[in-house]
C-alpha cells in the first residue's frame, strides 16, 4: 500500500485511486461491476442462507423422530443441541428479514 506524500494530501481533498472493481467511480457508480451480477449474487446468498436454515430444521426434525421411535439410537444431548441450533438459526433469519422489511419501509417513506 502506497503512503501519500505531503504534496498529495492537502486540506480535505485527497486523490483516491480505484484499485478494486467494487470501488465507486467519480459519478457514484460502480466502476466495472454489473448490476445483474450483483442481484444474482445477492439472490444466491439469500437462497443459500434460507437453505441452510431449512437443513438445520430438517436435521432437528429427523433426530427428534429418531429419538421418539428408537431412543437408544440417538443421544438426548444431540437432539437438544440440534433443536437449539435450528431454533437460533430461525430466530436470526426472522430478525434479518424484519430489519430488511423495516429498512424497505423507511426508504419508501422518504418521499
Amino acid at each position: 500500500m502506497a503512503i501519500l506524500g505531503p504534496n498529495q494530501a492537502l486540506g480535505d481533498i485527497v486523490s483516491m485511486k480505484t484499485t478494486n472493481p467494487n470501488h465507486l467511480g467519480s459519478g457514484g457508480t460502480k466502476v466495472s461491476a454489473d448490476q445483474s451480477t450483483f442481484n444474482s449474487m445477492l439472490g444466491n446468498m439469500v437462497t443459500n442462507g434460507v437453505n441452510q436454515v431449512n437443513d438445520l430444521q430438517q436435521h432437528s426434525f429427523t433426530l427428534n423422530q429418531a429419538f421418539i421411535t428408537d431412543p437408544d439410537s440417538v443421544d438426548s444431548h444431540d437432539v437438544t443441541i440440534a433443536m437449539r441450533e435450528a431454533n437460533m438459526a430461525l430466530q436470526i433469519t426472522k430478525a434479518v428479514v424484519d430489519k430488511a422489511i423495516t429498512a424497505y419501509r423507511e426508504i419508501i417513506n422518504l418521499r
